[in-house]
């Protein structure tokens, strides 16, 4: 119980310090609370053998909710543009293919991974995605289709709590979304799939 207390402080404090220095990249002040990480975490796909890419994994919140709901280590891949958090990951998940990058270069970073990742099963976003421009987060929407298995699932959360409008994102459609209370701030999941 002390030991997660600790991380939770420690985490709290790479991403307040983090937020300070640019707070259009990191988006949040504190890792996502257990709820929000469940929650999201609950739409991974049915085949154990997928790959599943998460982009702006922080500090591991997400990640490790991830690997509690069934995923194995080895399948996780994860760009995190923020060398003190990738640092942090490396050495919480070191079977995970954790690759310090942008997440806008997602191709290009899939295809020179020294394991080439094809596709993948799901794409879990804490991105801060309404801190960017409109045409940016387009952009990364484009990039996400492809890279997608047919049926595959786009999860994505956001601090606005409005209805998500209910059109495609670049072939993917609306499936689910729902308000998680208990996060400071609460958020709101929402998932499109292929």
């Amino acid at each position: 119980m002390a030991k997660r207390f600790l991380t939770a402080l420690n985490d709290t404090g790479i991403f307040l310090q983090e937020w300070f220095a640019n707070p259009l990249r990191t988006g949040a002040i504190a890792p996502s609370s257990s709820r929000l990480a469940a929650a999201m975490a609950a739409w991974l796909p049915p085949d154990r053998d997928s790959f599943v890419l998460e982009l702006g994994p922080g500090t591991g919140a997400v990640t490790q909710a991830l690997l509690n709901r069934g995923l194995r280590e080895e399948r996780l891949v994860a760009i995190e543009h923020n060398p003190k958090m990738a640092a942090v990951l490396h050495q919480r998940f070191p079977r995970a293919h954790i690759i310090t990058g942008d997440a806008w270069q997602m191709d290009a970073l899939l295809r020179g991974h020294a394991e080439e990742i094809q596709s993948v099963g799901a794409v879990i976003s804490s991105l801060p995605l309404l801190n960017f421009p409109p045409a940016q987060a387009a952009e990364l929407a484009h990039k996400i289709s492809p890279v997608l298995q047919p049926e595959g699932k786009f999860v994505q959360y956001s601090y606005h709590l409005g209805r998500p409008a209910d059109r495609r994102i670049d072939h993917l459609r609306p499936v689910a979304s729902s308000i998680v209370w208990r996060n400071l701030p609460p958020a709101r999941v929402s998932v499109y799939q292929k």
